[in-house]
């Protein structure tokens, strides 16, 4: 009988576990090429970027350049991670611009293979799976930053946890050693309160970087990654070196979170009666202090690979996507780019060369968004090896942009202000010696047209100096005249009929001729002698730059 209600609660128990795992498989079959749902912690997932030495790489992107270009929300589209370290390694990935073409050959073929061996990358999702947890995002805390050292008085910790054992061993034979004991678990009891405060910020990260070095242990087996990194071996085996000291930490987690409130309880007694957890947190961190090295390899190695699975799952959800073709030819060439982030974006071919561009038009138009297109497209192919164009070749570049300006009245800086120093920053680098991409939108609006107009004129021909390419937009059509030997000239227009104006969005050669900012007014309910005025005072200004350019 008792035998019978074993078996049946082992066949249940089998049970509950493979439905899990079928709906597990089912959640990955069907969320791959899917964008993901839930919120996102930047301040978590910028973690290791922000502390990372990226130093070596060709272009660190600025803040001010993401801002522009509306990077988070990238970040967001591209993000089909399964953990949190992948998360993190992407966000680095995206931030820094580096060219290898050796390990972007390896990682394209892991790609392939990943994308087409639907079970084979199941399997390897269900495993980084495991470190999904918010606490994974503090694995980085553990190689990046530095640790809480024992203070010198730690020597008395060690000498009460030897007492409290001799004491304990010599009740057996005196039971006044009882009371020996008792005096001395008070003394431990303040040590053990006042080490809880180091404990909780190392409760999560360890038992988390157990999970990462048996995560990288299952995923180094397979053939398909040890040439990642085909030396990963040594770093797993010195971590696991601290496997038993660190299961006391995993242990910790689990009493706090799963286990009888008298479970913990009498737990807590033992580890204050011998200051274990002071102990050993401060003995696993000194040799954890020496293998940082060792555990970013270990991170690297899983985020790569989360990386790898995330690429293929963007590409499986995309209907139009191209590798890049990366030139040594200083020139942008697309055919059929849009913006990852409109839907259902209208597309449009361009070959930037000889001469930089020069966009016009009116607002809403699509100028910005172009722009913000080809700069989107270009940092996806430097780092992820994926643009959303049918065709994209151009060289290596560093990127700069001038688009989303604001004031910074925090530090007593106007607009124009703000505007001038980030120009005046292009224009230093406009001469680094490196192959420049500079993006901007309407330079110098918090000033006066004349002084505009001048200052506009000056900047874009320094900036095009150097072989450098510029893209930038401008209700300026004066500067199309001025700038017509080293700008080819694009705009943008719109259709105004009656009561409505329409866009398509489509790139269009020369400069816009039409302007309906006045008609558009008028469609909009402007009072009759308001729209009068502007049409009559248009014209006016209208003969007099005639008269100036003749």
């Amino acid at each position: 009988m008792i035998k019978d209600i074993l078996f049946q609660i082992k066949y249940t128990f089998s049970q509950i576990t493979f439905n899990r795992k079928k709906k597990r498989i089912q959640r990955l079959k069907e969320s791959f090429g899917k964008i993901k749902s839930g919120s996102f912690n930047f301040e978590s997932i910028e973690k290791y970027y922000r502390n990372k030495d990226n130093s070596e790489a060709y272009q660190i992107l600025s803040d001010k350049t993401c801002n522009d270009l509306d990077f988070d929300d990238l970040f967001m589209f591209l993000d089909r991670t399964n953990s949190k370290v992948g998360q993190q390694y992407l966000y680095n990935k995206l931030r820094t611009i580096e060219l290898d073409e050796q390990q972007t050959k390896l990682n394209e073929s892991l790609i392939t293979e990943l994308s087409k061996n639907t079970e084979l990358r199941i399997s390897f999702q269900e495993k980084i799976e495991k470190l999904n947890h918010k606490d994974a995002y503090y694995i980085t805390t553990l190689f990046q930053e530095e640790h809480i050292k024992p203070p010198k008085w730690f020597f008395m910790v060690k000498l009460l946890s030897f007492a409290s054992l001799v004491s304990l061993i010599l009740s057996f034979y005196n039971p006044a050693f009882l009371l020996v004991l008792l005096g001395i678990f008070c003394i431990n009891f303040v040590f053990h309160y006042w080490n809880k405060n180091n404990l909780i910020q190392y409760v999560g990260s360890i038992p988390q970087l157990l999970k990462l070095n048996s995560v990288a242990s299952h995923l180094f087996v397979n053939p398909l990654f040890k040439k990642l990194n085909p030396n990963l071996s040594k770093p797993i085996q010195l971590i696991n070196t601290l496997k038993i000291r660190m299961s006391f930490f995993k242990l910790e987690a689990k009493l706090q979170g799963e286990f009888e409130i008298i479970a913990w309880f009498l737990f807590d007694i033992f580890k204050t009666l011998f200051l274990l957890e002071p102990l050993l947190l401060f003995g696993v961190l000194k040799r954890l202090n020496t293998k940082r090295t060792e555990i970013e390899n270990v991170f690297q190695f899983v985020g790569h690979i989360d990386l790898l699975i995330s690429i293929a799952s963007l590409r499986s959800g995309l209907q139009t996507f191209c590798l890049p073709n990366i030139t040594n030819k200083n020139e942008i060439i697309t055919k059929e780019i849009s913006h990852p982030l409109i839907f259902n974006c209208t597309t449009n071919n361009i070959h930037i060369s000889k001469k930089s561009i020069l966009l016009t038009g009116s607002n809403m138009s699509g100028k910005t968004s172009f722009i913000r297109a080809i700069g989107l497209n270009i940092i996806a192919g430097l780092t992820i090896n994926t643009c959303f164009a049918k065709s994209m070749s151009f060289p290596l570049l560093n990127i700069f942009s001038a688009i989303r300006i604001s004031d910074d009245l925090m530090n007593d800086k106007s607009y124009y202000f703000e505007e001038v120093l980030t120009i005046k920053e292009m224009i230093k680098e406009s001469t680094n010696g490196r192959r420049n991409l500079f993006l901007l939108d309407e330079l110098f609006k918090g000033t006066n047209t004349v002084e505009r107009i001048s200052a506009g004129k000056s900047v874009l021909s320094a900036l095009t100096k150097n072989n450098n390419l510029v893209l930038v937009s401008t209700h300026d059509i004066e500067l199309t005249d001025m700038l017509s030997n080293e700008y080819e000239l694009y705009h943008f227009s719109e259709t105004v009929n009656n009561k409505t104006v329409g866009f398509d969005y489509k790139l269009k050669e020369g400069k816009l001729k039409n302007r309906n900012a006045i008609r558009i007014l008028e469609i909009n309910g402007y009072p009759k002698e308001v729209v009068n005025e502007a049409i009559e005072i248009s014209k006016e200004l209208d003969k007099i730059y005639s008269l100036k350019n003749n």
